[in-house]
């Protein structure tokens, strides 16, 4: 199935306006964030006192007649994974953008940013089941292509369920990766599964919010419909007690997200719906940063 053009518009539109984040900001950040996955041999050196007496080769020292140990470098390559939830409440946005716009900015970001330090980056996208997997592999066409599935694709459910998709990585996976897992949480019983992959992985969470959902807009009388069951009732958005209401759930819903993070260990950034996505973003990786 050819790409409609508005897409491959869009996703052009969006390497641009990455760009310089990546090049001047996120690079040197993401290098410094990150680091690799295992130790290679490098070289030997002769022993000094203070080294590790089991890095010594001694087999070499036979020949040698004087210790030398084995050095080690650290392997720089990374797997990056994006996991990203369609389900339907990531096409709301009271603002420019939907969330699902803005994620797609943020997994750009961290995408190329991943490319230009030689990673391989794959992708997950998921509702109530694992709608997509892309493999991981390296090159900016691969983000490309990635980047297209998130705008273009279209989910077969709306509804979420997080837990499915946190196994299904945690099996594909065999090597250590760091996971990125975008979405706006609103689901439950996703503790267990969270747990587990942090164990073999590092996975950040990318906590995405709309400004309305805190703060409702005084639009009268509505329909209002739920993005992932379908269900509609009409609302009274001026009436006190359903603004109070409205926030009160999300409040809610963000405090067991902050709850149920702290408990599995899983570091995390929230940012907004809106075109200040990067400074969540860079606050997030400088942060990381002050902690090595």
């Amino acid at each position: 199935m050819s790409v409609p053009a508005e897409i491959l518009k869009k996703v052009k539109r969006i390497e641009i306006d990455t760009k310089k984040l990546v090049n001047n900001i996120f690079s040197g950040e993401y290098h410094t964030k990150f680091k690799g996955q295992g130790m290679t041999f490098s070289d030997f050196r002769e022993y000094v006192a203070g080294d590790d007496v089991r890095s010594i080769s001694w087999a070499l020292m036979a020949r040698a007649g004087k210790p030398y140990i084995k050095t080690y470098e650290e392997e720089r390559e990374l797997t990056l994974m994006l996991m990203v939830d369609v389900s339907g409440s990531q096409f709301f946005g009271s603002k420019n953008f939907f969330k699902s716009e803005t994620v797609a900015m943020v997994a750009a970001t961290i995408a190329f940013s991943a490319t230009k330090n030689n990673d391989q980056v794959g992708l997950v996208l998921f509702s109530d089941e694992v709608e997509l997997y892309i493999p991981p592999k390296k090159g900016k066409g691969h983000v490309h292509r990635i980047l297209r599935e998130i705008l273009y694709f279209k989910p077969k459910s709306s509804k979420t369920n997080m837990s499915n998709a946190l196994n299904f990585i945690r099996g594909v996976l065999k090597k250590r990766s760091t996971i990125f897992l975008l979405s706006d949480f609103q689901d439950q019983n996703y503790d267990e599964a969270l747990k587990y992959l942090e164990k073999k992985h590092e996975v950040i969470a990318g906590l995405i919010q709309d400004e309305a959902e805190f703060n409702f807009p005084n639009v009268g009388l509505i329909d209002l419909q739920d993005a992932e069951t379908g269900e509609t009732v009409l609302v009274d958005t001026s009436s006190p007690v359903f603004q109070a209401e409205m926030k009160a759930k999300f409040q809610n819903e963000f405090n067991r997200f902050s709850h149920k993070l702290k408990k599995t260990g899983v570091d995390s950034f929230t940012f907004q719906a809106d075109d200040n996505y990067h400074k969540s973003l860079l606050a997030f990786f400088k942060r990381r940063k002050a902690r090595r």
